[in-house]
């Protein structure tokens, strides 16, 4: 069973206001932009995944998603992750997805390879947590059904998610994927990403802007 892909994107304005002062305020925009780029990227590559759907309310947004052949959602509310994701759930039900694999726009060393190994053998239903670097966020939900439950992101969100897996008595599982384990959140990460390209490549627009 292939995923469609939703992935909520902030404004970029109002986007990554921790990584001050690792990146100059007039440099942000460009900088989440490419973060982006790499991500809807890196699921055009993948096998697993048979749908794109972006969800901002951010004008670039359109431009972004038009090049990596998504669809964009931008008519909802309420601006927030969860909200944004459950904008993109519901428009991808509507077009009959089975499965949806809800993904950050600010991992940008995803690997398609990692995402179509927790996709492939997806049963239903089904819930997959991915944690963020921490261990206590949540940087991606895969949902079989796409209501199996609903996102709760944010701090200690992944504790939230397995929660409410049980409590619909649905079968759940905590998986680790590296390059979804780090997103651009403090200087710290961008050190992190640094070390990370240096060493192994990836992520080449976000590299560029940060002048790696």
């Amino acid at each position: 069973m292939k995923a469609t892909a939703v992935v909520p994107v902030k404004r970029f304005a109002v986007a990554k206001s921790r990584l001050a002062p690792g990146v100059d305020a007039t440099r942000k925009p460009e900088l989440v932009a490419a973060m982006v780029a790499d991500v809807l990227e890196a699921i055009g590559r993948a096998r697993m995944i048979e749908r794109t759907i972006v969800v901002s309310q951010e004008p670039m947004a359109v431009e972004l998603a038009a090049a990596a052949g998504a669809e964009l959602v931008g008519d909802f509310e309420d601006a927030s992750h969860s909200a944004a994701a459950l904008a993109g759930i519901a428009f991808a039900q509507a077009g009959g997805a089975r499965c949806v694999a809800l993904l950050p726009g600010d991992c940008p060393l995803l690997d398609p390879r990692e995402l179509d190994r927790m996709l492939t053998g997806v049963p239903d239903p089904y819930v997959a947590v991915v944690p963020d670097r921490g261990g206590t966020g949540t940087n991606a939900l895969v949902l079989a059904p796409p209501d199996a439950i609903g996102p709760a992101f944010g701090e200690g969100s992944k504790d939230r998610h397995v929660a409410a897996a049980r409590a619909a008595g649905i079968p759940f599982g905590v998986e680790d994927l590296p390059s979804l384990g780090l997103d651009l959140d403090t200087p710290a990460d961008i050190v992190a990403l640094t070390m990370r390209v240096e060493s192994g490549g990836g992520a080449p627009r976000t590299a560029k802007a940060l002048g790696i």
